[in-house]
């Protein structure tokens, strides 16, 4: 496979797309639009690479493409049997954290990538889960931390690569499922399908 293959993120996460860049690719971005709040399963970890699923065939639909490779992700964490994505507002992001102090979620990331060249079309699902736990947070770091906004725009309300990094005291698994793709994942999806890692890299190799 040549390494001019098309290469979609369908996400709008910008942690996603510079952890793909940082790591040696150049995706395009294309949002999917897909309504994530009617979305049900029966876990948070199936719901994520539901979501996942849903991302990247509502790409796939819309651009119709060959020799095209698109990533569709999607990131919950879990507590108390919950899955929490982005807060809807400085309050909820509050209490979110009041409830985190301190304590040890899960932070799941679906992965569902799909390949197309000619007349062939393959798709594979995964899940990546990492264990967070936080540290204890007083009020004012709780208050300081909502009002920078980064709680806001990011799932489980926190990062490690940025200013939430001081407040995550340990992680089991991939770091960057944290941030949001798992890259080690990601290249063994990718590798199921035909698509050796490298061969996405400028200037490439042909797989």
């Amino acid at each position: 496979m040549p390494s001019a293959l098309r290469l979609v993120l369908a996400s709008a996460s910008p942690a996603r797309l510079q952890t793909l860049r940082a790591a040696g690719l150049e995706p395009e971005v294309i949002v999917s639009g897909v309504d994530e709040d009617g979305v049900r399963a029966d876990s948070v970890a199936e719901l994520v690479r539901t979501l996942a699923r849903l991302k990247a065939e509502a790409v796939y639909a819309e651009i119709g493409a060959t020799d095209t490779l698109i990533i569709g992700c999607d990131s919950l964490l879990e507590l108390d049997g919950t899955g929490h994505g982005k807060p809807r507002s400085a309050e909820e992001a509050v209490e979110r954290w009041r409830r985190m102090s301190g304590r040890t979620g899960v932070l799941h990331t679906g992965h569902h990538v799909i390949w197309s060249r000619g007349d062939q079309t393959r798709s594979r699902s995964e899940v990546a889960s990492t264990m967070v736990q936080f540290a204890r947070l007083s009020e004012p770091e709780i208050a300081a931390y909502v009002a920078s906004g980064e709680p806001l725009a990011v799932a489980g309300a926190f990062t490690i690569d940025g200013q939430g990094g001081p407040f995550v005291s340990r992680i089991e698994g991939d770091h960057h499922n944290v941030v949001g793709i798992s890259l080690p994942l990601l290249r063994l999806m990718l590798a199921d399908l035909g698509v050796a890692w490298t061969s996405l890299w400028p200037r490439g190799e042909p797989c």
